[in-house]
C-alpha cells in the first residue's frame, strides 16, 4: 500500500487582515524594507499569520505542516532579495503569470545568512518535527531568477554553496520540498542539465529529511527528468494539473523515485477541488502508471498556492487533508 501524505508547497496567501496591515506599515517604512530590515511591528504581524496558518493545517489534518513563507514578497527570489550582498532592482516578471518580484543581483560573495532558518525555528517551536516540513527554492530556479553581477560561470555552485549553508541550520525536520518550477520554465541545455541535477544532489546532503524536488509549471524533458533521476533524494514531484500526459510519459518511459510528489490541485486557479476528485486524480496516477511502485505520494498543490483567495486556499487545504486519510494500493 503507498502511504498518502497531505501537504503543501508553501509561499501561503496572506490573509486579508495582513494584506491590509501589512501594506500600511510597509509604507512608512519604505527605506527600511529597502535594506531588508523590518520593524518589531511587521515581525510581529508575520509571526501572527505564520501562526494562524500553522493552526489551519493543524486543523485541516495535514500530515506535513510548513511555516508559509508569507514574508517572501519575492516568492522563491525571497532569500536572495534579502542577503546583504543582493542589490534589488527593477520589478521583473515572475514567471509567466501576473506577479513580479524585484530583481535580486548578486553582487558579491552569497555567505551565511540565516533567514529561511530564523522563521523554520519559530515554526518548530510549535510544530513536531516528525511533522515539520522545509520549503526552499532550488538551486537552479534560485540562480535562474537572479541576476550576476559576480560568480559568472560559478553562478550555480554559488548559489548550491549557499542554499546548502542555510539547509544546513535548519532545526530538524521531517521533509525539506525543493521547489524547481525553472527545469521546467527554463530548461537547463546540455551538460547545465547535469549540473543542475548535481547541484540537487549536494542540497539534498545537507539534511536527514526526505527530500522532495518539486517540479511545476508543466513537465520536464525527458533528458532534464533523467539527469534529475540520478540526485540523491526521495521524491520528484510532478505538476499533474499543467501536463498529467507528458509527467505520466516521463514516469513510465523513464521510472522514477520510489516515493512521489503528485501536484493535484491548482495552486492557481479559484475552484476548489473536492476530495472526491483529488482521489480520484491520485488513483488515475496509480492505474496508469502500472510499472512504478511509490512507498509515500505526496498529495499537494501542483505550483505555489499564493495566487489564491485565502478562503479557497484554506477549502483546497482541507481536501488535501481528507483525501489523504485513505490508502491505495501501490
Amino acid at each position: 500500500m503507498t502511504e498518502l501524505v497531505a501537504t503543501t508547497t508553501g509561499l501561503f496567501p496572506l490573509p486579508d487582515w495582513a494584506k491590509s496591515d501589512l501594506s500600511d506599515l510597509k509604507g512608512h517604512q519604505k527605506d527600511d524594507l529597502i535594506s531588508g530590515d523590518e520593524s518589531e511591528e511587521i515581525v510581529a504581524q508575520y509571526d501572527r499569520a505564520r501562526s494562524e496558518g500553522i493552526d489551519r493545517q493543524r486543523s485541516a489534518g495535514l500530515d506535513r505542516i510548513v511555516e508559509g513563507q508569507y514574508r517572501w514578497d519575492d516568492m522563491l527570489a525571497h532569500p536572495l532579495c534579502v542577503h546583504d550582498n543582493v542589490e534589488t532592482r527593477g520589478i521583473v516578471r515572475y514567471y509567466d503569470n501576473n506577479n513580479f518580484y524585484r530583481e535580486p543581483v548578486i553582487t558579491g560573495d552569497l555567505g551565511f545568512d540565516g533567514d529561511m532558518a530564523a522563521d523554520l525555528e519559530t515554526a518548530a517551536e510549535t510544530v513536531e518535527t516528525d511533522a515539520l516540513q522545509a520549503v526552499v527554492p532550488g538551486p537552479y530556479s534560485l540562480a535562474d531568477l537572479a541576476t550576476d553581477e559576480h560568480y559568472g560561470d560559478d553562478l550555480l555552485d554559488g548559489v548550491t554553496d549557499f542554499l546548502v549553508d542555510e539547509v544546513g541550520a535548519f532545526p530538524d525536520h521531517a521533509t525539506l520540498f525543493v521547489l524547481e518550477p525553472s527545469l521546467v520554465e527554463e530548461a537547463p541545455g546540455d551538460g547545465e542539465d547535469e549540473r543542475a541535477s548535481e547541484a540537487i544532489d549536494r542540497l539534498a546532503g545537507a539534511t536527514d529529511a526526505d527530500v522532495v524536488v518539486h517540479t511545476f509549471y508543466g513537465a520536464l524533458t525527458e533528458k532534464v527528468h533523467a539527469h534529475l533521476l540520478d540526485a540523491d533524494v526521495d521524491a520528484i514531484g510532478y505538476d499533474f494539473v499543467t501536463d498529467h500526459e507528458q509527467n505520466l510519459y516521463n514516469i513510465n518511459e523513464y521510472g522514477t523515485k520510489d516515493s512521489i510528489s503528485l501536484g493535484l490541485v491548482d495552486g492557481q486557479n479559484t475552484k476548489v477541488e473536492s476530495p472526491d476528485t483529488v482521489r480520484e486524480r491520485v488513483e488515475w496516477v496509480s492505474e496508469n502508471a502500472p510499472g512504478a511502485s511509490f512507498d509515500t505520494a505526496y498529495v499537494t498543490f501542483n505550483t505555489e498556492s499564493f495566487y489564491l483567495p485565502t478562503s479557497k486556499f484554506e477549502e483546497k487545504l482541507d481536501a488535501l487533508a481528507a483525501a489523504a486519510k485513505t490508502e491505495v494500493e501501490a
